[in-house]
């Protein structure tokens, strides 16, 4: 469980700032959901975002990333990448992250459920952070995003806290689909659609936009 406070950065025009740097604590914490983009930041109290034209909001209130792909990712960077290095609010264990699908829903702890909405999308903040040539790239080639999330049922959450999942719709648009969908693939666009309601607004939109266009081809 990581939260960061925004500060100047020289890569990202944002006035806020970055908040990508997000440090472990040892909680609880409070998760609620922190209202649209562009007025609402993070879910988590004490966390914070830097630029709300692209983070934060009802459906971007909580960043998931799995410590087994920032493991993937130690190896191949022979780096260490401590939990919150990604700006992920949760680090989770033993989840399929990216495998997870539009809409699934998760309780973290007695109380809190999260729906999952959409994948994280490189920048070059996130490049300048890590600090790693073409890293935009790479991390857009592995198609392993993490997962951002919106709140379902407020609560508090705790390091440790078990993670079920409550439902899991029966589509299979995962968070490593849409990822692909909305970068390298785009022919994979369509499918998000069979995503119902859970899908981000702006990922319909890719969309529809893209069966309207080829459909008059």
């Amino acid at each position: 469980m990581n939260i960061g406070r925004a500060r100047p950065f020289e890569h990202t025009d944002a006035p806020g700032g970055t908040a990508i740097d997000k440090r472990p604590v040892p909680g609880p914490v409070a998760v609620t959901a922190p209202g649209p983009k562009g007025t609402g930041t993070s879910g988590l109290a004490g966390d914070t975002v830097g630029d709300t034209r692209h983070h934060g909001g009802t459906d971007q209130a909580v960043y998931a990333y799995a410590r087994e792909d920032l493991d993937r990712w130690e190896r191949t960077l022979g780096r260490e990448l401590p939990p919150g290095t990604f700006g992920e609010n949760l680090t989770t264990d033993g989840l399929d992250v990216n495998g997870a699908r539009i809409g699934e829903r998760w309780r973290i702890g007695p109380r809190l459920v999260l729906e999952v909405t959409s994948p994280r999308i490189p920048c070059r903040t996130f490049q300048g952070w890590l600090g790693e040539p073409g890293w935009v790239r790479h991390f857009t080639r592995a198609a392993a995003p993490g997962a951002y999330l919106r709140v379902i049922e407020p609560g508090e959450i705790r390091p440790q806290d078990p993670i079920e999942i409550l439902h899991r719709p029966a589509h299979d648009v995962t968070i490593a689909l849409m990822f692909r969908a909305l970068t390298t693939e785009r022919a994979l666009l369509p499918r998000l659609l069979e995503a119902g309601p859970a899908l981000h607004p702006e990922a319909r939109a890719s969309a529809l936009k893209y069966v309207r266009t080829h459909a008059n081809r």
